[in-house]
């Protein structure tokens, strides 16, 4: 389960890294900042998520993109910033952008962990992660799509707001 890995990663001080192509570059960013941050200040636990979206710094995009091809832009910083025990989210409405898909299976060689988070038939995500939550809708449906993946964001970002709530009232 999503939340699980999410748990599991902070209990250990993991990173949890998520990458997203197009518009899910920005539900990747969108709920980095939602579970780092938002989690963090309204939760009421001084301990933060440790939640990186590889889809934030644009220079590094760039020059990677640039210089060893789109397909690598998220496993070279992966190559840089990975540890054992951090976790993958990866974020794909087709669930077969080559950059996400590279990431997933870079992770998985290393024996970390995948989460994904697709549309459409799940596309090759869906059978590389560990754990798969899939949108089924036919191949085109974008908007839905994008717009159901924020749903999930939100709803797991308050889920973990009120479960660290409720512990730091014990």
């Amino acid at each position: 389960m999503f939340v699980e890995e999410l748990e599991d990663a902070w209990n250990n001080q993991n990173t949890f890294f998520l990458a997203g192509n197009g518009g899910s570059a920005v539900t990747a960013s969108h709920m980095a900042n939602d579970i780092g941050i938002d989690v963090l200040k309204k939760g009421g636990s001084n301990k933060p998520f440790r939640v990186l979206a590889l889809t934030d710094n644009t220079s590094v995009m760039t020059a990677i993109s640039n210089d060893d091809g789109y397909e690598n832009l998220f496993v070279n910083q992966l190559k840089i910033h990975f540890r054992h025990g951090d976790k993958l989210g990866v974020i794909s409405a087709s669930g077969n952008s080559p950059n996400v898909v590279a990431a997933a299976k870079w992770v998985k060689k290393r024996k970390g962990r995948t989460v994904g988070i697709v549309g459409f038939d799940g596309g090759k995500l869906k059978d590389i992660c560990d754990i798969v939550i899939h949108v089924h809708t036919l191949k085109g449906e974008y908007g839905p799509v994008e717009d159901i993946h924020m749903i999930i964001d939100h709803l797991i970002s308050n889920w973990l707001i009120c479960k660290m709530q409720a512990e730091t009232k014990k």
